[in-house]
């Protein structure tokens, strides 16, 4: 197999929620992947210091969770800046604690920040996708899109979420020479699990629970996103690639 597959020359990426941890890992894969990276955020300091890591990075600020703001964010990139070829739905929350005492406020931030982000940034850029007949949609799901574990349940919610419209845009946008594809990360070290990774009780459990028997490092997702990115996944529609590390294949 030719490795021009995964090549991404000319083609342009936006990733949402790319100022750090996974985005920032993924933008960093798919520019050494010869992709022209766009990053996102809703803080312009923090999305410019990342853009600073990666030559040639342009970035496009907005709030993934304002329907009109996206819409014409993304419109006027298109008109001045080129077309988005490939889209990293990335910007998600997390927020723990029992079910019994989880504050409603939480709740809907999770809901708009984890699943309405991936409707808005997804809608936006997909038409525009569609009228050129081709584009990539890459959602960032989560182990937890398949699997449940104490204090998290909404989040749980709110990636099984994603998991099932990534399912619908692929039924939708198929037809017009989309794929679209999820990355279901296992648990990897980054700034939403910082909390985690530093309480050696949790730690030792998942070792324990991880075949692979360690936490993931971010740069072990890039190889999915440029695969689900590239020519290589051009029959590749609705699929949920779970990078984990093996926890959802064993009890």
């Amino acid at each position: 197999m030719s490795a021009n597959l995964f090549d991404l020359s000319g083609r342009r990426a936006l990733v949402t929620g790319s100022s750090q941890g996974i985005g920032l890992a993924l933008a960093k894969g798919l520019a050494q992947a010869g992709a022209s990276v766009i990053l996102n955020g809703r803080d312009g300091g923090k999305v410019g210091a990342a853009a600073a890591q990666i030559p040639g990075a342009q970035t496009l600020v907005f709030d993934a969770t304002d329907h009109d703001a996206v819409r014409a964010a993304i419109d006027n990139f298109e008109l001045s800046g080129g077309p988005i070829d490939i889209l990293v739905n990335n910007a998600g929350m997390q927020f723990r604690t029992p079910l019994e005492d989880f504050p409603a406020d939480a709740f809907e931030r999770l809901l708009q920040t984890n699943v309405a982000s991936v409707f808005h940034v997804g809608q936006a850029v997909a038409r525009h996708m569609i009228s050129r007949g081709r584009g990539k949609i890459i959602n960032i799901a989560s182990v937890q899109t398949a699997l449940a574990r104490p204090g998290i349940a909404p989040y749980t919610a709110t990636k099984g979420a994603v998991g099932n419209l990534t399912k619908g845009m692929a039924t939708d946008w198929a037809k017009h020479g989309l794929q679209c594809n999820a990355i279901a990360p296992g648990y990897f070290d980054t700034p939403l699990n910082a909390a985690l990774v530093a309480d050696p009780a949790f730690t030792g459990w998942l070792e324990k629970r991880t075949p692979a028997g360690r936490w993931g490092k971010v740069e072990e997702l890039v190889g999915a996103c440029v695969f689900l990115a590239s020519d290589a996944s051009s029959f590749v529609n609705g699929h949920i690639l779970y990078v984990d590390g093996g926890i959802t294949a064993s009890l």
